[in-house]
């Protein structure tokens, strides 16, 4: 069977599912599935019948969606599992309202506010929709009087940067560290919770246009790779040590650049690969890498807790403010969505409204 007849089949099926369910009364909702790997034209929005609870289970109505970099990956084939298709899901980011709970589920009723914890296959339970199922262990209570759009955009980038350089990179105050892909949404939560705890943020971002930007979101200095030299400014700005810690969402040859860059005894820790080739390490030894996965850590109960009550006590402060890039408006905004994400030019999360 050929891609197109194949995926016309399942289209079909899909129909005669939809239209049965109306038959019996069933319920429906809308999601955004995709039937073949590329570009954000694949997406698509469909009826599909409405999943209610299981042991276990939370259904929420999803009011606003958080994109990630990960999505993007996992849509063109290039993230660290792959899709099931065709009918994958997507999606790792949300905020919205308990609806119902399946048996056994103690931590939330219906009316609860909740974000997703992104401790989730999303090609099985992605949140893109206006509805997800997720198991009670990946949902986390919203902080008190944040809005949806703001916790779509804070639990992942927050989570991943307090997990990644505190909890198992150790950052201290003092401490200088240099965050890659800086103007991503997890490199401007990073910059903020650097500098939440009395740390010295260094921003790297490949060209001048986003310097000023950085500035503003707090970075203490900005190296543009393009055009400096990134060991050389590093170690300019700490007075010839080198910093404490490298938080890196790229990976690859670029790695053994950012080692060369710490003092004696530095930490790294990867958390991304945006760039695919394989990681080099430096030989400025002694150095502790770490490969931090953000997922694995979000299922840990404890975790959960310290991560949720730093985020939260950090959003009523005001020293986490998460930087909303540009918000989209309904599920059918979604491939334009992903196609400012593809294109990386601008600064911080993404978020599309349901």
């Amino acid at each position: 069977m050929t891609t197109s007849s194949a995926h016309t089949a399942i289209t079909g099926a899909i129909t005669g599912a939809i239209a049965g369910a109306a038959v019996t009364g069933t319920a429906v909702t809308r999601a955004v599935l995709f039937h073949e790997l590329g570009g954000p034209e694949v997406l698509r929005v469909e009826d599909v019948p409405l999943a209610q609870p299981g042991p276990g289970e939370v259904l929420f109505r999803v009011e606003a969606i958080g994109l990630n970099r990960a999505e993007a990956l996992f849509r063109a084939g290039g993230y660290y599992y792959r899709p099931t298709l065709p009918g994958s899901r997507l999606g790792y980011e949300a905020a919205g309202v308990v609806e119902s709970v399946g048996e056994g589920v103690t931590a939330f009723a219906p009316g609860d506010a909740v974000m997703a914890a992104a401790n989730f296959d999303f090609g099985v339970h992605g949140v893109y929709g206006e509805h997800a199922v997720l198991p009670e262990g990946s949902l986390v209570h919203r902080p008190e009087g944040v809005d949806a759009v703001t916790s779509a955009a804070a639990w992942l980038s927050y989570s991943t940067a307090y997990g990644g350089m505190v909890e198992t990179g150790g950052l201290a105050p003092g401490d200088h560290v240099v965050i890659t892909a800086a103007s991503s949404g997890t490199g401007t939560a990073a910059i903020q919770t650097a500098r939440r705890m009395g740390a010295v943020p260094i921003a790297t971002t490949r060209g001048e246009s986003k310097r000023e930007r950085l500035l503003e979101l707090g970075a203490a200095h900005v190296i543009s790779t393009g055009s400096q030299d990134l060991v050389e400014e590093v170690r300019r700005i700490t007075g010839g040590r080198g910093a404490r810690m490298a938080f890196d969402g790229v990976g690859g040859p670029g790695f053994a650049t950012l080692g060369d860059a710490l003092a004696p005894g530095g930490t790294m820790v990867a958390y991304g690969f945006l760039d695919p080739r394989p990681i080099q390490l430096s030989m400025n030894w002694p150095l502790t890498v770490h490969a931090y996965g953000n997922g694995v850590m979000c299922r840990d109960e404890a975790y959960r807790r310290r991560a949720a009550a730093f985020i939260g006590s950090g959003l009523a402060g005001g020293t986490l403010a998460p930087v909303i890039a540009e918000t989209f408006d309904g599920l059918e905004a979604i491939t334009d969505a992903h196609r400012l994400m593809d294109s990386s030019t601008f600064t911080g999360k993404i978020v599309v409204k349901v």
